[in-house]
């Protein structure tokens, strides 16, 4: 009998033995679905250092940001390990560039298309499991992002330990140095999305749940309660949706002024933060 082999089975065979996506698949298969049998038939192939090491945290390692030469598009790359020792390492950085020079140029749509991309005669995902063998932690590609936009900015944050992409909607040399200034409120202030129509449903909800009980404690009547929350709500756009957020280098005006400021139709359509751990 077939068993179907999903892509969430294959990623999670890959969490718990660092294995390569395809070497993964293939395992799984093999086993008709067992993970016990998939990780022993991975062990068999020379793979003990990634199954050995799977339980490990892998909280350290570099976030690469690289945008195109135009810039209209931009890729983040994390590369995860144990250690800060091998974080900063000559090679384990320069693994992590090569990576994402080969995003930026494959543009794949997910990390599992990354992984499949060739380095050199071998799959991406299959190198990574041969930098495993050789540095001896757990190292796993933990994170891709890409960007397409009028222009995108990249700020890398705190010596490669975050990376920030910014796509504004106009594209200027007078406009990059404003996207990345942009870029590290994002790395500072963490916005949830960019302007208050971008959150979702589920957390305005929480908002204002979290919002009435507040009040409640507070002994404030029944009937004011949703009035309060929805006043709290607004607060919580202001101070988690990007453009509504105090600017960082100069807090009398907010993102969506400063941007303004050179020119008016100039505006953030997308962000994407990626940090370590």
């Amino acid at each position: 009998m077939s068993v179907n082999i999903t892509a969430a089975d294959v990623k999670k065979l890959r969490e718990m033995t660092g294995a390569g996506m395809m070497d993964c698949k293939k395992a799984l298969s093999e086993a008709e679905g067992d993970f016990e049998k998939a990780i022993e038939l991975l062990r068999k192939q020379g793979q003990k250092v990634s199954a050995k090491r799977a339980d490990r945290e892998a909280n350290e390692g570099v976030v690469i940001a690289e945008v195109s030469d135009d810039n209209k598009r931009g890729v983040i790359v994390k590369l995860s390990c144990e250690t800060d020792f091998v974080g900063k390492g000559e090679d384990f950085v320069g693994f992590a560039q090569k990576a994402a020079s080969l995003a930026l140029k494959h543009f794949p749509n997910s990390l599992e298309e990354l992984l499949k991309i060739d380095m050199d005669g071998l799959s991406l995902g299959d190198r990574v499991t041969e930098l495993v063998g050789k540095i001896n932690e757990k190292i796993e590609l933990a994170a891709y992002e890409k960007m397409e936009a009028a222009m995108v900015c990249p700020y890398i944050h705190m010596g490669n330990k975050a990376a920030v992409l910014i796509g504004l909607n106009k594209a200027s040399d007078d406009f990059y140095d404003a996207g990345r200034d942009v870029a590290m409120q994002v790395a500072a202030m963490k916005p949830v999305a960019v302007d208050k129509d971008g959150v979702d449903a589920r957390t305005i909800e929480k908002e204002i749940e979290i919002g009435k009980e507040q009040a409640r404690q507070e002994g404030k009547p029944e009937q004011i309660l949703e009035k309060i929350a929805q006043g709290k709500l607004q607060k919580f756009f202001k101070d988690s949706t990007l453009l509504n957020q105090q600017f960082v280098k100069d807090n009398k005006q907010s993102v969506r002024d400063y941007l303004q400021s050179f020119d008016k139709e100039l505006t953030v359509v997308a962000f994407e933060h990626v940090t370590l751990g």
